[in-house]
């Protein structure tokens, strides 16, 4: 690929099974309670990732040329923002499947902390040539120089009423380094300390995919699923630092939703969930 920034890319190959069994490990899940023969909602995220070149790579871990998301221009940092996945139907494991991507907005801004870029890339995912997950996801690239003020994550506090079903997850710096593992993600926030430092935190953080990966768990476990859905989520506040994550449901009631609470209750991640135009019937969805 050349160094120029590409805008649009495809990719086909197997969706591996034992990634299905390996993320099911770090949430650990007994595989036996997984649904058969489909990968679960939101769990593409382990499916069909980019492999760049370690030439490629940058000091920050995240691809410096080619690729959709190589950065803007030189120092600029990047972070989640959230995002908007469209399940038609879950994706079967061990069967070929193709993602196709493409930038889809590119616009720059002037903010209190300086230059923002926002970035969405669409990723549509086809299998024995239907769409199954359609997903946008938002970036936004911040200057070298902005600083954020951004606290260290509390100790656990004890888990306030909730009205409702609720996940929990322990977070520590184990399961960063094997969710960055399992999403092909080096950005150095997540495992470094050091570099951590060197963008701002006061910690390491939370990967934004594991935070919404947890409210989609509580709506596919505790909740209507997500196949015949869009889940629209963003992220409001960084995790920093070893934690229990919560997911509880939208104020409004599961079906509207989830949110994600860090240590100390405050909210990290808001997920709406909202019915797509025509709904996926139970054979479209591979009868889970």
């Amino acid at each position: 690929m050349s160094t120029a920034q590409a805008e649009s890319q495809e990719r086909t190959g197997l969706v591996d099974g034992s990634q299905v069994e390996a993320l099911a490990a770090l949430l650990d899940l007994d595989a036996s309670s997984l649904p058969v023969r489909a990968v679960p909602e939101l769990w593409h995220w382990t499916h069909l990732l980019d492999r760049p070149a370690q030439r490629d790579i940058g000091p920050d871990g995240h691809p410096l040329r080619g690729g959709l998301l190589a950065p803007p221009g030189p120092d600029r940092r990047r972070m989640f923002a959230g995002g908007r996945v469209r399940t038609h139907a879950v994706l079967r494991p061990d069967v070929e499947a193709t993602r196709r991507s493409a930038v889809v907005s590119r616009t720059t801004k002037e903010g209190r902390s300086g230059r923002l870029t926002f970035v969405t890339v669409r990723h549509d995912y086809t299998q024995a040539g239907r769409l199954v997950v359609s997903e946008d996801a938002d970036v936004v690239y911040r200057d070298a120089t902005s600083r954020m003020d951004i606290p260290l994550g509390a100790p656990d506090r004890p888990l306030a009423q909730v009205d409702g079903p609720y996940l929990r997850l322990v977070v520590d710096e184990t399961t960063l380094f094997r969710f960055s593992a399992l999403t092909y993600n080096a950005h150095r926030i997540h495992y470094d300390h050091g570099w951590a430092s060197h963008e701002g935190y006061p910690g390491l953080v939370i990967h934004g995919p594991l935070q919404a990966l947890l409210a989609g768990e509580l709506l596919r476990r505790e909740g209507p699923g997500l196949i015949g859905h869009e889940l629209s989520y963003r992220l409001v506040r960084p995790a920093v630092g070893p934690q229990t994550l919560t997911a509880v449901p939208h104020p409004e009631g599961i079906s509207r939703g989830a949110r994600v609470l860090d240590g100390s209750g405050e909210v990290t991640v808001e997920a709406e969930l909202a019915p797509l135009p025509t709904t996926t019937t139970q054979e479209d969805a591979w009868q889970r």
